[in-house]
């Protein structure tokens, strides 16, 4: 994480076996086994009957050239086969004949991949554009509160899942959501979509924080009305700074509490949990909000239950407390990367959405 922006959010994790662009390596095998093949002739006392090899030329080009590309590469490997002084010739028309017949079907191929990359382009494009509509890049400071965060959506290839996270400044302090709905991938983009919507207009009418679960309760009960067999629900915890970020209050409905990282140390805010949204329980006037004093160079860190689930290769679930008490010496910038990297080596299969916030209580007066 940079400045608190969600650059990883969007950072492409397919291999270029699955649409992302082909290493440098895979662009100069063609031109290089081509001139291997040369080489190979020229130097040896023996004529080499290799010309078969050129054969691999086109379909190598098609992976990563486009059809002007894929058609030179294609026509100066048939000019080889003519020029007598490689001898690449032998057996004769059979080899020319098969190798004419390969490159037109290469650069047919190659013209239709290149559309379909064009295609996949404009989509992820708009899946971007989507993405950043639903949960817009954070900024590195909201009110008196500095923020840093990290999203790994579970579905490979996509940018958004289930997992979601806001800060919003408003009449009543800085609030902070951040939650997990039923699933993940992009059949929770439109529950993720409407919790994020009900959220900002609480921040701006609720002056209670638990009524502000409450309303978030709702919205998933009355979209759960409106679809057929749906049970929606969604874990969250919601946090609202004073306006000195001297004091923070929190309200957890199902989602792991915050760790607050001070003086070297972690350990989870103590707070009542309460049931997951979408119950219809959070109206309920028992919802207990908790108030924890904050200190200067006190950071929370929050996390979605793919990084607290996460288990290793013995079981054991992924030490988050332990961690960050490690990593107290992190920028706050710094901080989601560094627990991802350390994550990924714990649990190389990471299965669930991982959503990482770090808040940073931070009065313009102190810089």
């Amino acid at each position: 994480m940079v400045s608190g922006s969600l650059l990883q959010l969007g950072e492409d994790r397919r291999s270029w076996l699955t649409g992302a662009p082909p290493p440098r390596w895979v662009r100069v095998l063609p031109v290089a086994l081509t001139a291997s093949i040369c080489a190979a002739t020229l130097i040896s006392d023996d004529r080499l009957d290799i010309g078969f090899l050129l054969g691999a030329i086109p379909p190598l080009a098609v992976l990563s050239y486009g059809p002007p590309a894929t058609a030179a590469l294609c026509g100066a490997v048939v000019a080889l086969l003519t020029v007598p002084v490689f001898g690449l010739d032998r057996p004769g028309d059979a080899d020319l004949l098969t190798l004419v017949f390969v490159a037109v079907l290469s650069v047919f191929v190659s013209f239709v991949r290149s559309r379909r990359d064009a295609q996949l382009g404009l989509e992820r494009t708009v899946a971007e554009a989507a993405q950043r509509a639903v949960v817009p890049p954070l900024p590195e400071r909201v009110g008196a509160v500095r923020c840093a965060g990290l999203y790994r959506a579970a579905q490979r290839g996509t940018l958004v899942g289930g997992d979601f996270f806001d800060v919003r400044n408003g009449p009543f302090g800085v609030r902070v959501v951040t939650g997990d709905v039923q699933g993940h991938g992009l059949s929770a983009v439109s529950t993720v979509a409407s919790l994020l919507g009900a959220f900002r207009e609480a921040v701006l009418d609720l002056p209670d924080l638990a009524a502000v679960a409450g309303r978030l309760d709702r919205r998933l009960l009355v979209d759960s009305a409106d679809a057929r067999h749906a049970e929606l629900f969604a874990t969250a915890a919601l946090l609202e700074f004073s306006a000195d970020a001297r004091e923070v209050r929190v309200v957890v409905c199902g989602n792991p509490p915050p760790v607050l990282m001070r003086a070297g140390r972690a350990a989870e805010v103590e707070v009542a949990p309460w049931t997951p949204l979408g119950i219809g329980l959070a109206d309920a006037a028992g919802i207990e909000t908790c108030s924890v004093a904050l200190r200067p160079g006190d950071r929370l860190f929050l996390a979605s239950d793919g990084v607290v689930e996460a288990r290793g290769g013995d079981g054991a679930f992924y030490p988050l407390a332990d961690r960050l008490a490690a990593f107290a010496g992190e920028e706050t910038s710094a901080l989601p990367a560094r627990v991802w990297a350390d994550l990924v080596r714990f649990c190389p299969d990471v299965q669930d959405d991982v959503t990482m916030l770090v808040l940073a209580p931070s009065p313009a007066a102190d810089g």
